[in-house]
């Protein structure tokens, strides 16, 4: 994990740094970082989250998760956190992110599509995967190639 991530800001927002996590290896769960996301104004609009590395979890979880508060919807922070998400995944060496999200979940495939992803497919969740057993069956799975970042 890096220690430093000033870097993680732009004109209109930054990412504070809530935690990192280590990861584990029995549940495959990947290390992580965990941060707020405000606006210029310093107003906490929501938050965000990179899962580095790759596994069958992230699959079909993705890298990035995020969420930002109804308020402040309609201003692309999301795919703006994303952006900044990237170069801290480069920094970790990674080539790629996958992010992922319910096909009926417009705001998040928008959002996708904002940061530049390609929709690689709509996949089945299998049958075993924690996300099934909470009543997910389908995710759109999203590829970004950090190259052309």
């Amino acid at each position: 994990m890096l220690r430093s991530i000033d870097f993680l800001k732009s004109d209109e927002i930054f990412l504070k740094l809530v935690k990192k996590t280590v990861g584990n290896i029995h549940r495959g769960w990947l290390p992580a970082y965990h941060f707020e996301i405000y606006d210029r104004q310093g107003n906490e609009v929501g938050g965000c989250d990179l899962r580095v590395g790759h596994n069958e979890n992230v699959y079909y979880g993705g890298n990035i998760g995020y969420h930002i508060d109804e308020n402040y919807r309609g201003h692309h922070y999301a795919g703006k956190a994303c952006l900044l998400l990237f170069q801290l995944a480069k920094k970790h060496n990674m080539e790629y992110l996958i992010i992922t999200c319910n096909p009926d979940n417009h705001a998040s495939r928008r959002t996708c599509e904002y940061a530049g992803g390609t929709l690689e497919k709509i996949v089945q969740i299998p049958d075993d995967n924690d996300m099934r057993k909470i009543g997910e069956t389908e995710k759109c799975i999203y590829r970004f190639h950090l190259q052309d970042y």
